[in-house]
């Protein structure tokens, strides 16, 4: 092989491994941005969301149907008339002359969750404590590792060691990120990919005690399930297979915008929520892509959860964050 061809193959090499920075859509127009959101009911939502800087209207008999001015705050989607009233975030949208107000609806339901806690968060802890998870049997020994020493561009924001989360007081004694040792290496390719096109990983939460699962579960309304795991069976949390993240700016340090809240409970979560502006679909897709390219699969309620592909070995984990610094 000549040392022309062999210059020609390493160009290839490094072009391949070192990934361009995706172009992510501009902004939209401030009369755009100002009217995107969800109204309606929580069973009947209409949402309206961005795409090529124009208005899209999606649910109550609309299926992605384009907004077209006719008028001040007047639109006509396919043989509807849609009319803003007001200003964000109190703005009345009025479809066909019924009135929908909007709403947030994540919100409300973590409001809800709070009220039905924080009498006794203490009692809840206890009751989880005290019950036992499910017995499992052949599976491989744990060997949780910390993220943090996998790449030093991985960064954490553990909501559950702080009150800044759904149930709103601290349900880790300690912020520590853990996973099983292939995940986590995984998880750190995933990084070197996203470090080419200019992002960082930020945790949210990845090993997470049973007990913490079955606190979840006795708090959530039934309705709003689908975002937490059942305790009968354990979570690939409690497994050291999952991981909730989202991108950060390396150049900035500062998150992303993405369609909706971490752990917000509501249709924005959803992987393939048609809803916010193109440029958080587009960061939300480079977060998927990087992560599925290294074996892990996103929950379909929720963008910022990857479960990775050999969570059924791993048996449901009790140790604590404190066990586990030390081992660390």
């Amino acid at each position: 092989m000549t040392n022309r061809l062999l210059l020609t193959v390493a160009a290839f090499f490094v072009l391949t491994l070192a990934a361009p920075a995706v172009a992510l859509p501009p902004a939209p127009p401030e009369v755009v941005a100002g009217r995107l959101g969800q109204y309606g009911t929580a069973d009947n939502i209409l949402t309206v969301y961005e795409s090529a800087g124009r208005l899209f209207a999606d649910g109550r008999g609309l299926k992605q149907a384009p907004l077209t001015p006719t008028g001040p705050g007047r639109y006509r989607a396919d043989m509807s008339v849609i009319e803003f009233e007001g200003r964000r975030p109190t703005e009345t949208l009025i479809l066909d002359k019924e009135r929908l107000a909007r709403h947030d609806f994540g919100a409300e339901v973590g409001a809800a969750i709070h009220a039905k806690v924080k009498a006794d968060p203490d009692a809840i802890r206890a009751q989880a404590l005290a019950a036992s998870p499910p017995t499992e049997t052949g599976k491989q020994l744990p060997d949780l590792v910390a993220l943090t020493g996998i790449d030093r561009r991985i960064k954490l924001d553990i909501r559950y060691a702080t009150a800044n989360n759904f149930m709103g007081f601290p349900l880790y004694e300690r912020a520590g990120a853990y996973m099983q040792r292939p995940a986590a290496e995984a998880l750190g390719r995933a990084q070197k990919a996203l470090a080419a096109q200019g992002y960082g990983l930020l945790i949210h939460d990845a090993y997470r005690p049973w007990f913490v699962t079955k606190m979840f579960w006795e708090a959530t309304p039934p309705d709003s399930r689908v975002f937490v795991a059942d305790p009968v069976e354990g979570s690939k949390h409690n497994r050291g297979c999952a991981v909730d993240l989202t991108l950060y700016d390396l150049k900035t340090g500062k998150p992303v915008e993405m369609t909706g809240r971490y752990d917000e409970m509501s249709t924005r979560s959803y992987a393939d929520f048609v809803g916010g502006t193109s440029r958080q679909r587009a960061l939300r897709q480079i977060l998927r892509t990087a992560m599925e390219a290294e074996g892990f699969t996103v929950y379909p309620q929720e963008w910022w959860h990857f479960d990775y592909k050999d969570w059924p070995s791993y048996g449901i984990g009790t140790v604590t964050f404190t066990e586990l610094a030390k081992r660390n």
